[in-house]
């Protein structure tokens, strides 16, 4: 069954200083993070990639990737601009922000006719969790509501070495997401300990499950994400800074009863360049990976 891999690559980068994250090498032959999320989606069962990109990256994007991988898998670039909005709206001509990564996921509905993984492009999520989403994804499902999934990372897998990071923390029965709640400057400190907040330290549970913005998506939610955006573009058409949050709109769309969501979990340790100093940490996490086996030295013939 075909099967697409979404991968969000509009973002600007604003916390990872010298050049665009999303292609900085990390390989042995300058393999960048995406390479081996396209290797493992293609491996889980995947054909098919959309780039979701700034048009201005495009020539580098393709030099860089776009163009090897076509040997494996149909790919396909999509832009994200600030004038894809719904008819009959005008948006704020100051407005020079993007409209957040549910608009970039919305963009690429053209693109796709299949059921989506979505992913981001700077982050490494691993094998697991691919394999898990393109099952759930090729399973039959009833059709009396949109039926998603989401992969589960366990919180003490997703930190970083350089500084705190914001997690949307799930809350989930039996298997089924309920909520995800964005929690902002989770750190461990130095009594081991996990924490969120600035002002006043909370803890959290490490062992809980952090959503890390990757999504099995089936065709049909497209139509339903487009009136979402429908809505929200109504009310902040004239904002200079409001974005449109996939987990946002998916957690109304569950708390209405239009929509239920898998937890996948994933025992992978996820890491990514959130901070310009994770790049040696994530060099040394795939020559790890490398030296056990995982990956091959060279990941494309």
């Amino acid at each position: 069954m075909n099967c697409t891999l979404c991968i969000l690559a509009a973002g600007l980068g604003s916390r990872f200083k010298g050049g665009i994250k999303q292609l900085e090498p990390f390989g042995p032959n300058g393999e960048i993070i995406m390479d081996y999320s396209i290797y493992d989606a293609l491996e889980a069962g995947f054909n098919k990639i959309v780039f979701v990109i700034r048009r201005d990256i495009k020539d580098a994007f393709d030099e860089m990737i776009g163009s090897r991988i076509s040997k494996y898998a149909n790919v396909e670039y999509v832009f994200q601009e600030l004038d894809m909005i719904p008819e009959g709206f005008t948006k704020n001509p100051e407005r020079t922000k993007p409209w957040g990564h549910g608009h970039a996921v919305l963009c690429a509905a053209s693109a796709v006719n299949e059921p989506v993984a979505v992913i981001n492009a700077d982050d490494f999520y691993g094998k697991e969790a691919y394999k898990q989403l393109y099952k759930f994804l090729t399973a039959e499902q009833p059709e009396d509501k949109l039926h998603l999934a989401m992969a589960g990372f366990i919180i003490k897998n997703t930190l970083s070495e350089y500084g705190a990071v914001n997690r949307g923390i799930c809350i989930e029965k039996d298997g089924m997401l309920t909520g995800v709640t964005e929690t902002y400057n989770i750190r461990r400190e130095a009594d081991g300990k996990v924490y969120s907040g600035k002002e006043e330290a909370v803890e959290v549970d490490e062992n809980g499950y952090a959503s890390m913005n990757m999504w099995g998506l089936p065709v049909t939610f497209m139509d339903r994400l487009k009136e979402k955006f429908s809505e929200f573009f109504a009310q902040n058409h004239d904002s200079l800074t409001a974005e449109f949050l996939l987990p946002a709109a998916i957690d109304e769309m569950i708390k209405s009863g239009e929509a239920d969501c898998a937890v996948l979990p994933s025992h992978d340790r996820w890491f990514g360049v959130t901070y310009a100093e994770d790049k040696p940490g994530v060099k040394a996490e795939i020559a790890k990976l490398i030296e056990s086996g995982v990956y091959p030295e060279k990941l494309w013939k």
